[in-house]
């Protein structure tokens, strides 16, 4: 746990709240959420119109006003306002996180803790404070108090590959005396809404968030019209080799007719068979040849 000191007149105070937050807030603590890489998804807040990020950051912030320290307040429904900024890798180091990582080898363990200098908190955050979500909910850590008002920025900070590898391996969830157990992946897994409301800074685009039965409703309708489409389409296909076939047997039946059947009045009439087949007719095959019994034929006259 990193305690932000507020002993004195120099406290750090911050005014990222904005309106809405309970009384009069002081930043008490930082807390930091994430995934190992390259999985990157290590923030405790999902809002549905920002991706995932690698880690959170949390100002946490006690009402001060009404309670005497972060103990007190985190019992309350009122007592507490956390800042949530959600932190995304990259090739630059980012200099006001330093502030924070140079004093990770004072909490290694479970139950340690460590106050560390004054320094302007609000250099953790992003540059536009006026975008964001809020919401009341819960501590990210048991016992889970429902006494928190989340503000979630939208606008998220970067970090370097070697400040992220630094949260990831210096930090451990196992006491002093006990196996060594690294501090990975202690983001709380996103919880129902229980009919909260959700608000925004600013206009939101029309994002239709749909519930587990609508989501299946559309699955189902989803398959039930894609298997309606086959059918369809299996019908239709049928249909034309039906009508194909049935084109392809006429052609072959008109194909096959004899062209004697078409035009049976052009068909010779059969020769019909002798049934003396010793004998043939003789016929003289001169013209004008035959002549009668008993007759002589004129000489024919001859020219000298």
């Amino acid at each position: 746990m990193l305690s932000l000191p507020h002993s004195d007149g120099s406290s750090p105070r911050l005014d990222g709240c904005r309106g809405g937050c309970p009384g009069s807030s002081r930043p008490s603590r930082c807390t930091c959420t994430g995934a190992m890489e390259p999985r990157g998804l290590g923030a405790a807040n999902t809002p549905s119109t920002v991706r995932s990020t690698s880690a959170e950051l949390h100002v946490v912030h006690y009402n001060s006003e009404l309670y005497p320290n972060m103990s007190v307040a985190m019992t309350q429904q009122d007592g507490l306002a956390v800042l949530g900024v959600l932190i995304e890798t990259g090739e630059e180091a980012n200099p006001a996180f330093w502030n924070i990582l140079n004093y990770l080898g004072r909490v290694r363990h479970a139950g340690q803790s460590v106050s560390i200098p004054a320094f302007d908190v609000q250099s953790l955050l992003p540059s536009d404070l006026g975008r964001y979500y809020r919401y009341n909910g819960s501590l990210t850590t048991p016992p889970c108090f429902q006494s928190v008002l989340w503000t979630l920025f939208t606008e998220t900070v970067k970090i370097s590959h070697t400040q992220m590898m630094k949260l990831e391996t210096v930090l451990y969830a196992s006491k002093e005396d006990a196996d060594r157990v690294v501090m990975q992946d202690n983001y709380r897994t996103p919880q129902p809404l229980n009919d909260r409301t959700i608000l925004s800074s600013f206009p939101l685009e029309s994002v239709k968030v749909y519930t587990a039965g609508e989501i299946t409703a559309i699955v189902i309708g989803a398959l039930c019209g894609c298997v309606g489409l086959a059918v369809i389409i299996r019908f239709i296909v049928k249909t034309i080799r039906f009508f194909k076939h049935l084109h392809n047997e006429r052609v072959l039946v008109n194909s096959s007719t004899s062209s004697w059947d078409v035009l049976p009045s052009v068909r010779p009439a059969p020769v019909p068979r002798t049934k003396e087949p010793g004998k043939e007719l003789k016929q003289d095959v001169a013209l004008n040849t035959t002549s009668e019994p008993g007759k002589k034929e004129d000489p024919v006259p001859t020219s000298v």
